[in-house]
Order: structure tokens, then C-alpha cells, then sequence
């Protein structure tokens, strides 16, 4: 999160960039106070601060792993459940549901408790780095009542780097 913000102290709080930097990558931390973190981003940089947040968790947190095996948006689309479950432990915790799939275009549901616009972004972020930019959009949101989180993804690449080879 201190690598997603030009000036934390002044967004977070000097108490809890304190906190922020104690963190270490191979431990676990309570969802709770990361929940409450995104909401502060919310409250004090917006959509685009969780965006860039979402951005950064992929180049993070999954990039290297996810490089190493898929080749495709299909394999982004289909296994963004199982980056969420790789990153996030716990029973009841949610988890992603792709809706549809088809070249160009997919639909997937969300039931986590991470921040809509943080997961938004860590999808664009994989897609992007299969070379399939894309458009994704909410249509649905349990922040604004929805039961659950239903993005649209969309792009004008359909070929095999959306739909994966032999597909």
C-alpha cells in the first residue's frame, strides 16, 4: 500500500505508515485493517488511488507466479479465484465466478470482501500483462447494495492472446 502513495503520511496517518512499514510479505495480517486501509484510500485519494492500488497487489503479489504459467486473458479470467485464494486464507472469504467467457468479452462475479476498485484494478493488471488491455467495468456492486461484485471485461483483442492457443 506505502508503494501506491506519493505522500502516505499525509493520505494514512504517520501512525499507521509506522504499521505499514513492519509488514513483511511472508506473513498474514487481519483482513480487517486492510479493509479499513482501502477505505481511508477511498475516503482520501479515490477511485484512482484504489486502481493503482489493485495495479500494484498484481506487479506484486502475483505477477512473477502468474507469468511463469498462463498465456492468455482465459487464463487471468479463470484463474483470478485461485490468485485471490492464493494470497488470502480463511474459511467463507469469498471468491471469483467467471460468468461468461467468449472472445473478446467476459463476465465474472465477485464475493470478497477486498474493495471493488482494488480488484478491478489487479484484473486490469493481468490482463495487461497477457497483452489483452481491457475495459472492466462493474455493473453490479455490494458497496451500492448488489449481493455481489459483477464485472463486464472487454477488448478488442480476441485472438489467441484473449482466448488462449488451440481455442
Amino acid at each position: 500500500m506505502l508503494r501506491t502513495l506519493s505522500l502516505p503520511e499525509q493520505v494514512l496517518g504517520e501512525e499507521e505508515v509506522r504499521r505499514l512499514s513492519d509488514v513483511r510479505p511472508d506473513r498474514w495480517y487481519p483482513i480487517g485493517w486492510l479493509i479499513d486501509l482501502m477505505e481511508k484510500l477511498d475516503e482520501r485519494v479515490g477511485y484512482y488511488g484504489l486502481l493503482r492500488m489493485g495495479r500494484m497487489v498484481f506487479s506484486l503479489s502475483h505477477e512473477k507466479r502468474v507469468l511463469a504459467t498462463a498465456s492468455s486473458a482465459r487464463d487471468i479470467i479463470w484463474g483470478i479465484d485461485a490468485m485471490y485464494h492464493h494470497a488470502n486464507r480463511g474459511v467463507s472469504i469469498g471468491g471469483w465466478k467467471v460468468l461468461r467467457f467468449e472472445p473478446g468479452y467476459a463476465e465474472l462475479e465477485k464475493n470478497t470482501p477486498h474493495h471493488c476498485i482494488v480488484a478491478q484494478g489487479i484484473l486490469k493488471a493481468g490482463l495487461s500483462a497477457m497483452g489483452t488491455p481491457s475495459l472492466v467495468a462493474q455493473t453490479t456492486c455490494f458497496r451500492l447494495g448488489g449481493e455481489v461484485c459483477v464485472y463486464t471485461v472487454t477488448s478488442v483483442i480476441a485472438d489467441e492472446r484473449w482466448m488462449g492457443k488451440g481455442q
